[in-house]
């Protein structure tokens, strides 16, 4: 569950999403003291790994400005890297589209996570979260039309 939420997260990089999955447990093994038993553990394991991911993003964001030829080079290097797992890697690329909280939510509902735990994790009721649910879908939708006329 932690590393399809990292890919989510890092759009298909399976590289990243494992060195962001052992940083989430290391977070987790160093704070099992400060589990309160408030949630479950698998809640507040999601809660880490979404505060971890989003820690990373930001972090990203301001560490990594392409150049667009380092683009253009990722790009190459992503186009010869192509395998079976297409469509996979497709979605984890439209998911990473998504805004930070819809990611989270996607992420959650392909772990078959119900509209409970979602809605725990996240901080809405179960209704907003099916609203929710079916927008972002409605959203992929679009987003890998848009991809694959492209």
């Amino acid at each position: 569950m932690v590393l399809q939420m990292g890919l989510g997260f890092v759009k298909g990089d399976k590289d990243t999403a494992n060195d962001l999955s052992q940083e989430i447990f290391i977070s987790v093994w160093n704070n099992l003291d400060k589990f309160r038993g408030a949630s479950s553990y698998k809640t507040w394991i999601y809660r880490i790994t979404v505060n971890t991911c989003l820690q990373y993003v930001k972090k990203d964001k301001k560490v990594r400005t392409l150049s667009p030829l380092e683009l253009e080079h990722q790009t190459a290097i992503i186009d010869t890297e192509k395998t079976s797992h297409d469509d996979i890697s497709e979605l984890y690329k439209a998911i990473g589209q998504l805004k930070k909280i819809d990611r989270l939510i996607i992420m959650m509902v392909l772990e078959n996570q119900d509209y409970d735990s979602i809605s725990e994790v996240i901080g809405i009721n179960p209704i907003n979260v099916r609203v929710k649910i079916h927008r972002i879908k409605k959203r992929l939708e679009t987003i890998l039309k848009n991809n694959k006329n492209e």
